[in-house]
């Protein structure tokens, strides 16, 4: 971690030393960004690159063969220091809140896994959990790699409730009217004056719900590469056709359960009142 931090000081002199501080901190910005989501960003390489040389006679099935390289990736950033104790069971509680999604998703014809494997479980191939916990895995990393602090953040037990009713809805709407409008607009008045603070060099700030719904455009980018790679399909989804819009909205309310879930093993980052730059010891 301390390299890391190392690491990221000296580049950040050098590039100051070279370009105007503003294209400086955009490129700090997206090269941590990018360094934050490595463990989502490897699966989505291996989706493609399993997608483009697998063969149904292969002797290990393409899910089981996914499901490896995720643990392997998972074991690697362990022990090499690039993911916290903390951080690892904030995945664990992913993978167990979406596995459990994902098999009642399959069951009521949501999409379907077009593949076959042996490590499955209601049908749901076991490496699908991994795909939850890299949003996990992203958040736990943003948070420290940013220095994120959210502020003022709302009761916590109030935020467990709201992101309960979110898990929920993803069950009962299927019986019982949706309530995702309500959700929608519970969020901006549970979040919206939440400031995500983070660094790059300054401090700045973003509101949450801005920052979830761009988060969520690009789970829709990624899920669209999940879908174009075979992974999974939406039930009535044609060859080539994009994922609908519709689903940032699920994914939008999604990570709010992803984030209260960090948040349960993570709390040093919330603040019941709120910051300004002058809070941050330099």
């Amino acid at each position: 971690m301390k390299q890391n931090m190392i690491i990221e000081r000296r580049l950040g002199n050098w590039l100051r030393a070279r370009l105007p501080q503003s294209v400086t901190e955009l490129v700090m910005f997206t090269l941590k960004m990018g360094w934050a989501a490595l463990f989502g960003g490897l699966l989505l390489i291996a989706m493609l690159l399993s997608n483009a040389v697998w063969q149904s006679d292969w002797p290990i099935a393409r899910y089981d063969a996914l499901l490896a390289y995720a643990l392997t990736l998972q074991i690697l950033f362990l022990a090499l220091r690039m993911e916290t104790l903390s951080e690892a069971k904030v995945i664990f509680l992913f993978h167990i809140t979406g596995t459990i999604m994902e098999v009642f998703k399959l069951h009521v014809g949501c999409w379907d896994y077009p593949g076959s494997g042996l490590f499955e479980i209601g049908g749901v191939p076991l490496f699908s959990g991994f795909m939850y916990a890299s949003v996990g895995s992203f958040m736990a990393r943003a948070i420290r790699l940013f220095d994120m602090r959210f502020a003022p953040y709302p009761p916590f037990s109030w935020t467990v409730v709201f992101a309960s009713l979110i898990y929920v809805n993803f069950f009962a709407h299927h019986f019982v009217p949706d309530i995702r409008y309500a959700l929608f607009i519970g969020s901006i008045l549970l979040f919206w004056n939440t400031k995500i603070w983070f660094t790059i060099g300054n401090q700045y700030w973003m509101p949450m719900p801005v920052a979830a719904f761009l988060s969520s455009f690009f789970l829709w980018v990624a899920e669209n590469v999940g879908t174009a790679t075979k992974v999974w399909v939406y039930t009535g989804q044609m060859h080539g056709e994009m994922v609908s819009f519709a689903k940032m909205g699920s994914w939008y309310l999604l990570l709010y359960v992803s984030f209260v879930t960090v948040t349960l093993v993570i709390r040093d980052a919330l603040h019941s009142t709120p910051l300004s730059p002058q809070s941050f010891s330099k």
